[in-house]
């Protein structure tokens, strides 16, 4: 990495902008394995850092983490035909269990080794989850069930993105497990609100709550619930998506409880998850032309030290400074990061962490010691000034939180400047080219939403939760509708 980074700007391709940060500010990179990639350290901090604050929201609602197998029988995903035909082009299947030599050297699939039934490494858990259940409840006294486990999936993708669309990926996934459908709907709703709680408060991305058409449901659910971002491009991006499935997975896996009143009845389900995707929400919502800009809240560390001096004693004296200084940041509860790496200059440092999106740098010379002074800079506005080191660790604090908040407000400016309403069909064509969130009626089919996808790459995003009913005319055919939905194209 030299002083002066090359890459291409938001303006110019905002597609290669995006993949040259993940790559130069060293998140991620594409691995050997066709459409997966590898997460590297600095990038899988950050996502410990979700996993891990997700975690506790999760286990404050109630939920406990278990894991369920990678391998799921193909016969499991034929007892839910929804189920089944949404994932079946983007399964990976496990034919054989054994490798032999080859006769011409290296080494061939064992064709006397063929499973008796083939295994699908598993795109999403619910068969598998739902099969175990049936073991795990008799009566009303075994539920709920409120399970979540974090792991990787599978989906065959063509056409990969790192973080937003590989063919393997990290994320959690809730299963639950109720007695009645209130309980069930209020689940789905209640994880709907901590992912929103989660992108809005840590990530600082504002997200609209909404309800998926049936077009654009998760496969085997009766209602899906998302919350949709909006990227700096303008695009769309569901990042994350809560489903009430009903009965239907407990009725194609036999799960039966007995009630109260002796009565036997199937139990009612839900799932929910989020993935490595909200990395790719992350970089696209904050980031700028200079690198990464990450939220205080979730970033490896949040102040890095850069120490600058000529000599040994300089060196020295400035040491034993940050060391003092660091204690009494950790204390604080602020993560910081001295840098007293001897092989690369100040200015080298100072384009690295800024370009990784290190929230507060805090440079100290000679003379800063001399004058009970620091220079502070500010990543997501790129300023700096003089601080007293006497204030320092409250002037900190302070800052990180007006730093957070500064995140989540710039986000919600560029969102709201690109909202509209329209009610023509040119007006809508004419908004989609600008990009941003588009509020429109819809006659309500499926076929006409279709139409719309197939002629502008537009999809409705969701029917926000509260949308206000208002009379109007389709977009499209000019139908009647009682409501306007959210357009918009969309990673």
């Amino acid at each position: 990495m030299s002083d002066k980074f090359d890459y291409a700007t938001r303006e110019e391709n905002y597609s290669k902008w995006y993949n040259d940060l993940v790559v130069k500010a060293d998140l991620a990179e594409n691995s050997a394995v066709r459409g997966c990639m590898v997460i590297k350290p600095y990038g899988y901090a950050i996502w410990e850092k979700m996993q891990q604050t997700l975690d506790t929201m999760f286990k404050d609602t109630g939920h406990v983490n278990a894991y369920f197998p990678l391998f799921i029988p193909k016969s499991f995903f034929s007892k839910e035909a929804a189920h089944v035909e949404g994932f079946a082009k983007e399964c990976a299947v496990v034919t054989h269990y054994r490798l032999r030599n080859a006769e011409g050297g290296g080494i061939e699939v064992d064709p006397d080794a063929k499973l008796e039934e083939e295994l699908i490494v598993r795109p999403t858990s619910e068969t598998i989850i739902w099969n175990t259940y049936r073991g795990w409840v008799q009566s009303y006294r075994d539920l709920p069930i409120l399970v979540n486990q974090w792991c990787n999936v599978v989906r065959w993708e063509m056409r990969t993105r790192l973080f937003l669309r590989t063919a393997e990926f990290l994320w959690q996934e809730g299963h639950t497990a109720h007695a009645t459908s209130q309980e069930a709907v209020f689940e789905a709703e209640q994880m709907l609100d901590v992912y929103a709680d989660f992108a809005e408060n840590f990530l600082a991305i504002p997200v609209l709550k909404g309800i998926k058409t049936a077009n654009e449901r998760f496969a085997g659910a009766l209602e899906t619930y998302c919350i949709e971002a909006m990227m700096q491009d303008g695009k769309a991006l569901q990042a994350g998506t809560s489903h009430f499935l009903g009965q239907n997975f407990a009725k194609a896996f036999d799960v039966k409880f007995t009630g109260k009143d002796g009565k036997q009845d199937y139990v009612w389900a839900t799932s929910w998850g989020v993935s490595t995707r909200l990395m790719g929400a992350l970089i696209m919502t904050h980031s700028d032309d200079k690198g990464l800009v990450l939220p205080p809240k979730l970033a490896p560390f949040q102040v890095v030290i850069v120490p600058i001096y000529k000599t040994d004693e300089e060196a020295e004296r400035i040491t034993e400074f940050a060391k003092r200084l660091t204690a009494e940041f950790k204390q604080a509860g602020i993560s910081v990061k001295f840098d007293n790496r001897d092989t690369h200059k100040p200015g080298f440092k100072f384009a690295e962490h800024e370009y990784r999106g290190v929230p507060v740098r805090i440079a100290v010379g000679p003379r800063d010691l001399d004058n009970g002074t620091v220079e502070v800079a500010r990543r997501d506005t790129l300023t700096k000034e003089v601080m007293n080191q006497g204030e320092l660790v409250g002037n900190i604090k302070a800052l990180l939180e007006e730093i957070q908040s500064n995140l989540y407000n710039r986000a919600l400016k560029h969102r709201e400047d690109n909202t509209c309403k329209v009610d023509t069909w040119d007006e809508f064509t004419a908004k989609l080219e600008e990009g941003g969130f588009i509020y429109a009626h819809w006659d309500g089919t499926p076929e006409t939403e279709q139409k719309i996808k197939e002629m502008t790459k537009a999809t409705i995003r969701c029917i926000p939760i509260g949308n206000a009913k208002e009379d109007g005319k389709c977009i499209l055919t000019g139908n009647p509708s009682t409501q306007r939905v959210v357009f918009a194209r969309a990673y």
